[in-house]
Protein backbone atom coordinates (compact mmCIF):
# COMPACT_ATOMS: atom_id res chain seq x y z
CA UNK A 1 0.00 0.00 0.00
CA UNK A 2 1.18 3.50 -0.80
CA UNK A 3 2.02 6.20 1.70
CA UNK A 4 -0.93 8.42 2.54
CA UNK A 5 -0.09 12.10 2.12
CA UNK A 6 -3.37 14.00 2.38
CA UNK A 7 -6.34 12.95 4.52
CA UNK A 8 -9.90 14.26 4.46
CA UNK A 9 -11.53 14.36 7.90
CA UNK A 10 -15.22 13.54 7.40
CA UNK A 11 -16.33 14.84 10.80
CA UNK A 12 -16.62 17.89 13.01
CA UNK A 13 -15.97 19.21 16.51
CA UNK A 14 -13.49 17.78 18.96
CA UNK A 15 -12.73 14.63 16.96
CA UNK A 16 -11.97 16.70 13.84
CA UNK A 17 -9.50 18.80 15.83
CA UNK A 18 -8.05 15.65 17.44
CA UNK A 19 -7.45 14.13 13.98
CA UNK A 20 -5.92 17.34 12.54
CA UNK A 21 -3.30 17.30 15.30
CA UNK A 22 -2.20 13.70 14.74
CA UNK A 23 -2.21 14.02 10.94
CA UNK A 24 -0.01 17.12 11.05
CA UNK A 25 2.34 15.57 13.61
CA UNK A 26 2.81 12.67 11.18
CA UNK A 27 3.94 15.14 8.51
CA UNK A 28 0.78 14.68 6.45
CA UNK A 29 -1.80 17.19 5.25
CA UNK A 30 -5.24 17.52 6.83
CA UNK A 31 -8.34 18.56 4.89
CA UNK A 32 -11.43 19.24 6.99
CA UNK A 33 -15.00 19.56 5.75
CA UNK A 34 -17.57 21.73 7.47
CA UNK A 35 -21.21 22.75 7.30
CA UNK A 36 -22.49 26.33 7.22
CA UNK A 37 -23.34 25.82 10.90
CA UNK A 38 -19.65 25.27 11.69
CA UNK A 39 -18.23 28.01 9.43
CA UNK A 40 -16.79 29.90 12.42
CA UNK A 41 -15.25 26.86 14.14
CA UNK A 42 -11.71 27.79 15.22
CA UNK A 43 -10.17 24.43 14.27
CA UNK A 44 -10.87 25.10 10.58
CA UNK A 45 -7.87 27.46 10.58
CA UNK A 46 -5.59 24.64 11.78
CA UNK A 47 -6.27 22.36 8.81
CA UNK A 48 -4.27 22.69 5.59
CA UNK A 49 -7.57 23.05 3.71
CA UNK A 50 -11.13 23.62 4.96
CA UNK A 51 -14.01 23.13 2.55
CA UNK A 52 -17.73 23.81 3.05
CA UNK A 53 -19.90 20.87 1.99
CA UNK A 54 -23.42 22.07 2.66
CA UNK A 55 -26.08 23.51 4.91
CA UNK A 56 -26.43 23.25 8.68
CA UNK A 57 -28.40 19.97 8.81
CA UNK A 58 -26.28 16.81 8.95
CA UNK A 59 -28.22 15.32 6.03
CA UNK A 60 -27.13 18.28 3.89
CA UNK A 61 -23.48 18.19 4.96
CA UNK A 62 -21.76 15.59 7.17
CA UNK A 63 -24.06 12.80 5.97
CA UNK A 64 -24.06 13.95 2.35
CA UNK A 65 -21.86 11.31 0.70
CA UNK A 66 -21.59 12.97 -2.76
CA UNK A 67 -20.52 16.26 -1.08
CA UNK A 68 -17.87 14.54 1.07
CA UNK A 69 -16.48 12.55 -1.88
CA UNK A 70 -16.45 15.68 -4.08
CA UNK A 71 -14.51 17.56 -1.39
CA UNK A 72 -11.95 14.71 -1.19
CA UNK A 73 -11.51 14.65 -4.98
CA UNK A 74 -11.38 18.43 -5.31
CA UNK A 75 -8.60 18.63 -2.71
CA UNK A 76 -6.77 15.56 -4.12
CA UNK A 77 -6.92 13.51 -0.91
CA UNK A 78 -5.56 9.95 -0.73
CA UNK A 79 -7.66 8.82 2.21
CA UNK A 80 -10.68 9.58 4.42
CA UNK A 81 -10.70 9.51 8.21
CA UNK A 82 -14.30 9.11 9.48
CA UNK A 83 -14.00 9.60 13.26
CA UNK A 84 -17.17 8.42 15.01
CA UNK A 85 -20.84 9.03 14.28
CA UNK A 86 -21.93 10.43 10.90
CA UNK A 87 -20.51 8.18 8.11
CA UNK A 88 -18.06 6.21 10.27
CA UNK A 89 -20.02 2.93 9.99
CA UNK A 90 -21.84 3.61 6.73
CA UNK A 91 -21.07 0.66 4.46
CA UNK A 92 -22.15 2.46 1.28
CA UNK A 93 -19.74 5.29 2.06
CA UNK A 94 -16.84 2.86 2.50
CA UNK A 95 -17.65 1.23 -0.84
CA UNK A 96 -17.94 4.57 -2.61
CA UNK A 97 -14.58 5.68 -1.18
CA UNK A 98 -13.03 2.58 -2.76
CA UNK A 99 -14.64 3.29 -6.14
CA UNK A 100 -13.08 6.77 -6.09
CA UNK A 101 -9.60 5.56 -5.16
CA UNK A 102 -9.84 6.87 -1.60
CA UNK A 103 -8.48 4.73 1.23
CA UNK A 104 -11.06 4.49 4.01
CA UNK A 105 -9.18 4.56 7.32
CA UNK A 106 -11.06 1.73 8.97
CA UNK A 107 -12.11 -1.90 8.37
CA UNK A 108 -13.57 -3.44 5.22
CA UNK A 109 -17.22 -3.21 4.17
CA UNK A 110 -17.60 -6.98 4.74
CA UNK A 111 -16.49 -6.74 8.36
CA UNK A 112 -18.64 -3.70 9.02
CA UNK A 113 -21.64 -5.51 7.59
CA UNK A 114 -20.95 -8.62 9.64
CA UNK A 115 -20.58 -6.73 12.94
CA UNK A 116 -23.53 -4.39 12.26
CA UNK A 117 -25.94 -7.34 12.34
CA UNK A 118 -25.95 -8.28 16.02
CA UNK A 119 -27.21 -11.84 15.47
CA UNK A 120 -24.57 -12.53 12.76
CA UNK A 121 -21.86 -10.99 14.94
CA UNK A 122 -22.85 -13.23 17.84
CA UNK A 123 -22.57 -16.34 15.66
CA UNK A 124 -19.12 -15.32 14.38
CA UNK A 125 -17.95 -14.67 17.94
CA UNK A 126 -19.13 -18.12 19.03
CA UNK A 127 -17.06 -19.60 16.20
CA UNK A 128 -14.07 -17.57 17.42
CA UNK A 129 -14.41 -19.00 20.93
CA UNK A 130 -15.74 -15.79 22.50
CA UNK A 131 -18.28 -16.25 25.34
CA UNK A 132 -21.70 -14.96 24.30
CA UNK A 133 -24.88 -14.34 26.26
CA UNK A 134 -27.22 -17.37 25.95
CA UNK A 135 -29.89 -16.61 23.38
CA UNK A 136 -31.25 -17.15 19.89
CA UNK A 137 -28.84 -18.30 17.18
CA UNK A 138 -30.46 -15.93 14.70
CA UNK A 139 -33.60 -13.90 14.15
CA UNK A 140 -36.69 -14.54 16.28
CA UNK A 141 -39.38 -14.66 13.61
CA UNK A 142 -42.57 -14.23 15.64
CA UNK A 143 -43.99 -13.67 19.10
CA UNK A 144 -44.84 -17.39 19.31
CA UNK A 145 -41.24 -18.35 18.56
CA UNK A 146 -40.14 -15.76 21.14
CA UNK A 147 -42.30 -17.43 23.82
CA UNK A 148 -40.85 -20.86 23.09
CA UNK A 149 -37.30 -19.54 23.08
CA UNK A 150 -37.74 -17.57 26.31
CA UNK A 151 -38.86 -20.76 28.06
CA UNK A 152 -35.66 -22.53 26.95
CA UNK A 153 -33.36 -19.63 27.89
CA UNK A 154 -35.12 -18.81 31.17
CA UNK A 155 -36.64 -15.48 32.24
CA UNK A 156 -35.87 -12.61 32.31
CA UNK A 157 -34.93 -12.23 28.63
CA UNK A 158 -34.30 -9.21 26.44
CA UNK A 159 -35.53 -8.68 22.89
CA UNK A 160 -33.18 -6.59 20.73
CA UNK A 161 -33.22 -5.14 17.23
CA UNK A 162 -30.59 -6.91 15.08
CA UNK A 163 -29.74 -3.57 13.43
CA UNK A 164 -30.02 -1.66 16.72
CA UNK A 165 -27.90 0.61 18.84
CA UNK A 166 -28.17 3.43 21.37
CA UNK A 167 -30.74 1.57 23.44
CA UNK A 168 -33.48 1.65 20.77
CA UNK A 169 -35.43 -1.45 19.78
CA UNK A 170 -34.92 -3.21 23.14
CA UNK A 171 -37.41 -4.67 25.65
CA UNK A 172 -36.82 -6.65 28.83
CA UNK A 173 -39.44 -9.39 29.41
CA UNK A 174 -39.97 -10.77 32.92
CA UNK A 175 -42.52 -13.50 32.14
CA UNK A 176 -44.55 -15.05 29.31
CA UNK A 177 -47.55 -12.74 29.67
CA UNK A 178 -45.49 -9.79 28.41
CA UNK A 179 -43.80 -11.49 25.45
CA UNK A 180 -46.30 -10.67 22.71
CA UNK A 181 -46.67 -6.97 23.55
CA UNK A 182 -42.90 -6.58 23.98
CA UNK A 183 -42.23 -8.31 20.65
CA UNK A 184 -44.64 -6.07 18.71
CA UNK A 185 -43.42 -2.87 20.39
CA UNK A 186 -39.78 -3.82 19.81
CA UNK A 187 -40.40 -4.72 16.17
CA UNK A 188 -42.27 -1.46 15.52
CA UNK A 189 -39.55 0.64 17.16
CA UNK A 190 -36.83 -1.18 15.20
CA UNK A 191 -38.62 -0.58 11.88
CA UNK A 192 -39.05 3.12 12.67
CA UNK A 193 -35.49 3.63 13.93
CA UNK A 194 -33.49 1.38 11.60
CA UNK A 195 -35.80 0.36 8.75
CA UNK A 196 -35.36 -3.27 9.83
CA UNK A 197 -37.69 -5.08 12.25
CA UNK A 198 -35.50 -8.19 12.69
CA UNK A 199 -35.24 -9.14 16.38
CA UNK A 200 -33.12 -11.52 18.38
CA UNK A 201 -33.32 -12.66 22.01
CA UNK A 202 -30.82 -13.00 24.84
CA UNK A 203 -30.78 -13.90 28.50
CA UNK A 204 -31.14 -10.64 30.44
CA UNK A 205 -28.23 -9.95 32.79
CA UNK A 206 -29.66 -7.85 35.60
CA UNK A 207 -26.80 -5.88 37.20
CA UNK A 208 -24.02 -5.90 34.63
CA UNK A 209 -20.84 -3.93 34.21
CA UNK A 210 -20.06 -2.70 30.69
CA UNK A 211 -16.42 -3.52 29.92
CA UNK A 212 -14.83 -3.15 26.50
CA UNK A 213 -11.44 -3.99 24.99
CA UNK A 214 -9.62 -1.71 22.56
CA UNK A 215 -8.03 -3.73 19.76
CA UNK A 216 -5.94 -2.98 16.67
CA UNK A 217 -5.41 -5.32 13.71
CA UNK A 218 -3.18 -4.89 10.67
CA UNK A 219 -3.01 -6.33 7.13
CA UNK A 220 -0.24 -8.75 8.16
CA UNK A 221 -2.48 -10.79 10.46
CA UNK A 222 -1.19 -9.13 13.65
CA UNK A 223 -3.54 -8.06 16.45
CA UNK A 224 -2.93 -6.33 19.77
CA UNK A 225 -5.00 -4.88 22.62
CA UNK A 226 -4.58 -1.62 24.52
CA UNK A 227 -6.27 -2.83 27.68
CA UNK A 228 -9.90 -2.61 28.68
CA UNK A 229 -12.25 0.20 29.67
CA UNK A 230 -15.10 0.22 32.18
CA UNK A 231 -18.00 2.21 30.69
CA UNK A 232 -20.66 1.22 33.23
CA UNK A 233 -21.44 4.76 34.36
CA UNK A 234 -24.09 5.54 31.77
CA UNK A 235 -27.52 7.07 31.48
CA UNK A 236 -30.09 5.66 29.03
CA UNK A 237 -27.34 3.65 27.37
CA UNK A 238 -25.23 6.78 26.83
CA UNK A 239 -21.79 6.63 28.44
CA UNK A 240 -20.85 9.49 30.75
CA UNK A 241 -17.68 8.35 32.55
CA UNK A 242 -15.13 5.83 31.26
CA UNK A 243 -12.01 4.49 32.90
CA UNK A 244 -9.12 2.12 32.25
CA UNK A 245 -8.37 -0.41 33.58
CA UNK A 246 -11.65 -1.95 34.79
CA UNK A 247 -10.92 -2.51 38.47
CA UNK A 248 -13.89 -4.89 38.78
CA UNK A 249 -11.68 -7.57 37.15
CA UNK A 250 -8.80 -9.42 38.80
CA UNK A 251 -5.54 -10.06 36.91
CA UNK A 252 -6.59 -13.54 35.76
CA UNK A 253 -9.99 -12.34 34.45
CA UNK A 254 -8.34 -9.36 32.76
CA UNK A 255 -5.76 -11.54 31.00
CA UNK A 256 -8.50 -13.89 29.77
CA UNK A 257 -10.58 -10.96 28.47
CA UNK A 258 -7.60 -9.56 26.54
CA UNK A 259 -6.73 -12.99 25.16
CA UNK A 260 -10.29 -13.54 23.89
CA UNK A 261 -10.44 -10.09 22.23
CA UNK A 262 -7.11 -10.50 20.44
CA UNK A 263 -8.03 -14.03 19.32
CA UNK A 264 -11.32 -12.73 17.88
CA UNK A 265 -9.53 -9.85 16.10
CA UNK A 266 -7.23 -12.36 14.40
CA UNK A 267 -10.13 -14.68 13.59
CA UNK A 268 -11.89 -11.80 11.80
CA UNK A 269 -8.67 -10.74 10.02
CA UNK A 270 -9.65 -7.30 11.26
CA UNK A 271 -7.77 -4.23 10.01
CA UNK A 272 -7.97 -0.97 11.93
CA UNK A 273 -9.14 0.08 15.39
CA UNK A 274 -12.07 -1.76 16.91
CA UNK A 275 -13.75 -2.29 20.25
CA UNK A 276 -15.21 -5.49 21.66
CA UNK A 277 -17.96 -4.65 24.15
CA UNK A 278 -18.81 -7.13 26.91
CA UNK A 279 -21.35 -7.43 29.69
CA UNK A 280 -19.79 -8.62 32.95
CA UNK A 281 -22.17 -10.30 35.40
CA UNK A 282 -22.01 -10.35 39.19
CA UNK A 283 -19.74 -13.41 39.15
CA UNK A 284 -17.39 -11.56 36.74
CA UNK A 285 -18.24 -13.83 33.80
CA UNK A 286 -18.03 -11.80 30.62
CA UNK A 287 -20.21 -12.10 27.53
CA UNK A 288 -19.80 -10.54 24.09
CA UNK A 289 -22.31 -7.79 23.40
CA UNK A 290 -21.16 -6.14 20.17
CA UNK A 291 -18.14 -4.94 18.23
CA UNK A 292 -17.76 -1.32 17.23
CA UNK A 293 -15.90 -1.10 13.93
CA UNK A 294 -14.72 2.47 14.44
CA UNK A 295 -12.91 4.72 16.84
CA UNK A 296 -14.77 5.15 20.12
CA UNK A 297 -15.37 8.45 21.90
CA UNK A 298 -13.58 7.01 24.93
CA UNK A 299 -10.43 5.92 23.06
CA UNK A 300 -8.52 8.60 25.00
CA UNK A 301 -8.35 6.61 28.26
CA UNK A 302 -6.70 3.72 26.40
CA UNK A 303 -4.19 6.17 24.93
CA UNK A 304 -3.40 7.53 28.39
CA UNK A 305 -2.63 4.12 29.91
CA UNK A 306 -0.81 2.72 26.85
CA UNK A 307 1.01 5.77 25.48
CA UNK A 308 -0.23 4.80 21.98
CA UNK A 309 -1.84 7.33 19.60
CA UNK A 310 -4.72 5.25 18.21
CA UNK A 311 -5.44 7.55 15.26
CA UNK A 312 -1.78 7.39 14.26
CA UNK A 313 -1.95 3.59 14.36
CA UNK A 314 -5.13 3.62 12.25
CA UNK A 315 -3.34 5.67 9.57
CA UNK A 316 -0.24 3.45 9.69
CA UNK A 317 -2.44 0.34 9.34
CA UNK A 318 -4.16 1.94 6.32
CA UNK A 319 -0.69 2.42 4.80
CA UNK A 320 0.03 -1.29 5.24
CA UNK A 321 2.47 -0.91 8.14
CA UNK A 322 2.85 -3.53 10.89
CA UNK A 323 1.63 -2.96 14.41
CA UNK A 324 4.02 -2.85 17.37
CA UNK A 325 4.34 -6.13 19.28
CA UNK A 326 2.11 -6.65 22.32
CA UNK A 327 5.16 -6.99 24.60
CA UNK A 328 6.33 -3.53 23.52
CA UNK A 329 3.21 -1.95 24.99
CA UNK A 330 3.21 -1.26 28.72
CA UNK A 331 -0.14 -0.48 30.32
CA UNK A 332 0.46 1.83 33.27
CA UNK A 333 -1.61 3.58 35.90
CA UNK A 334 -5.27 4.54 35.69
CA UNK A 335 -7.14 6.95 33.39
CA UNK A 336 -10.62 8.44 33.72
CA UNK A 337 -12.65 10.36 31.15
CA UNK A 338 -15.63 12.61 31.83
CA UNK A 339 -17.70 13.57 28.81
CA UNK A 340 -18.51 17.27 28.87
CA UNK A 341 -21.86 17.98 27.26
CA UNK A 342 -23.85 21.19 26.96
CA UNK A 343 -26.73 19.80 29.00
CA UNK A 344 -28.47 20.52 32.28
CA UNK A 345 -26.54 18.56 34.97
CA UNK A 346 -29.80 17.29 36.54
CA UNK A 347 -32.27 16.80 33.68
CA UNK A 348 -29.67 16.31 30.92
CA UNK A 349 -31.74 18.48 28.57
CA UNK A 350 -29.63 20.16 25.85
CA UNK A 351 -28.39 23.70 26.50
CA UNK A 352 -27.17 25.22 23.22
CA UNK A 353 -26.09 28.86 23.03
CA UNK A 354 -23.06 31.09 23.36
CA UNK A 355 -20.26 30.21 25.77
CA UNK A 356 -19.51 33.43 27.67
CA UNK A 357 -16.72 32.03 29.83
CA UNK A 358 -14.45 29.04 29.23
CA UNK A 359 -11.55 28.28 31.56
CA UNK A 360 -10.34 24.73 31.16
CA UNK A 361 -8.10 22.84 33.58
CA UNK A 362 -4.46 21.95 33.04
CA UNK A 363 -1.50 20.45 34.85
CA UNK A 364 0.43 17.21 34.64
CA UNK A 365 -1.44 14.31 33.01
CA UNK A 366 -4.61 16.34 32.41
CA UNK A 367 -5.95 16.30 28.84
CA UNK A 368 -8.87 18.27 27.42
CA UNK A 369 -10.12 17.27 23.97
CA UNK A 370 -12.43 20.06 22.86
CA UNK A 371 -13.24 22.46 20.05
CA UNK A 372 -15.10 24.81 22.40
CA UNK A 373 -13.81 28.17 23.67
CA UNK A 374 -15.05 31.50 24.98
CA UNK A 375 -17.60 33.07 22.57
CA UNK A 376 -18.13 29.76 20.78
CA UNK A 377 -21.79 29.29 19.82
CA UNK A 378 -22.94 25.71 20.37
CA UNK A 379 -25.18 24.72 17.43
CA UNK A 380 -28.56 23.06 17.98
CA UNK A 381 -28.22 20.64 15.07
CA UNK A 382 -25.51 18.30 16.39
CA UNK A 383 -24.60 16.19 19.39
CA UNK A 384 -24.38 18.15 22.65
CA UNK A 385 -20.88 16.87 23.51
CA UNK A 386 -18.46 19.80 23.51
CA UNK A 387 -15.43 18.07 24.96
CA UNK A 388 -13.83 15.38 27.05
CA UNK A 389 -11.75 15.77 30.19
CA UNK A 390 -9.24 12.95 30.66
CA UNK A 391 -6.78 12.47 33.51
CA UNK A 392 -4.12 9.90 34.37
CA UNK A 393 -2.88 8.84 37.81
CA UNK A 394 -0.60 6.15 39.22
CA UNK A 395 -3.70 4.33 40.51
CA UNK A 396 -7.47 4.82 40.60
CA UNK A 397 -7.48 6.85 43.83
CA UNK A 398 -4.93 9.30 42.41
CA UNK A 399 -6.84 9.51 39.13
CA UNK A 400 -10.09 10.32 40.98
CA UNK A 401 -8.29 12.97 43.06
CA UNK A 402 -6.83 14.50 39.89
CA UNK A 403 -10.21 14.47 38.13
CA UNK A 404 -11.78 16.13 41.17
CA UNK A 405 -9.18 18.89 41.07
CA UNK A 406 -9.47 19.32 37.29
CA UNK A 407 -13.28 19.55 37.40
CA UNK A 408 -13.06 22.18 40.15
CA UNK A 409 -10.82 24.24 37.84
CA UNK A 410 -13.21 23.91 34.89
CA UNK A 411 -15.35 27.06 34.53
CA UNK A 412 -18.03 27.46 31.86
CA UNK A 413 -20.68 30.19 31.72
CA UNK A 414 -23.42 31.09 29.25
CA UNK A 415 -24.65 27.53 28.80
CA UNK A 416 -25.36 24.69 31.20
CA UNK A 417 -22.94 21.76 31.26
CA UNK A 418 -22.71 18.44 33.08
CA UNK A 419 -19.55 19.53 34.93
CA UNK A 420 -21.49 19.76 38.22
CA UNK A 421 -22.77 16.21 37.73
CA UNK A 422 -19.21 14.95 37.27
CA UNK A 423 -18.02 16.87 40.35
CA UNK A 424 -20.67 15.06 42.42
CA UNK A 425 -19.74 11.67 40.94
CA UNK A 426 -16.06 12.11 41.83
CA UNK A 427 -17.19 12.59 45.46
CA UNK A 428 -19.82 9.85 45.32
CA UNK A 429 -18.99 7.01 47.74
CA UNK A 430 -20.39 4.33 45.42
CA UNK A 431 -18.25 5.53 42.52
CA UNK A 432 -15.17 5.86 44.72
CA UNK A 433 -15.72 2.35 46.13
CA UNK A 434 -16.41 0.86 42.67
CA UNK A 435 -19.93 -0.05 43.76
CA UNK A 436 -22.07 0.57 40.65
CA UNK A 437 -23.36 -1.04 37.46
CA UNK A 438 -24.95 0.12 34.20
CA UNK A 439 -28.28 0.75 35.97
CA UNK A 440 -26.81 2.85 38.78
CA UNK A 441 -27.83 6.24 37.44
CA UNK A 442 -31.45 5.16 36.90
CA UNK A 443 -31.96 5.43 40.68
CA UNK A 444 -29.39 8.13 41.41
CA UNK A 445 -30.96 11.22 42.99
CA UNK A 446 -27.82 13.37 43.10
Amino acid sequence: MAEIKRILIANRGEIALRAIRTIKEMGKEAVVVYSKGDKDASYLKLADVAICIGDVKSADSYLNIPAVISAAELTECDAVFPGYGFLSENQSFVEICGHHGLKFIGPSVELMEMMADKSKAKQVMKEAGVPVVPGSDGAVESAEVAKKMAKEIGYPVILKAAAGGGGRGMRVVEDESYVENAYLACESEAINAFGDGTLYMEKFIGSPRHVEVQVLGDSHGNAIHLGERDCSMQRRHQKLIEESPAVVLNDEQRARLHEVAVKATKHLKYEGAGTFEFLVDEQNNFYFMEMNTRLQVEHCVSEMVSGIDIIEQMILIAEGKELPKQEEIELKGHAIECRITAEDPVTFLPSPGKIQKWIQPGGKDVRVDTHAHCNYIIPTHYDSMIGKLIVWGENRDRAIAKMKRALDEFEVAGVKTVIDFHRKMMRNEDFINNNFDTKYLENYKG
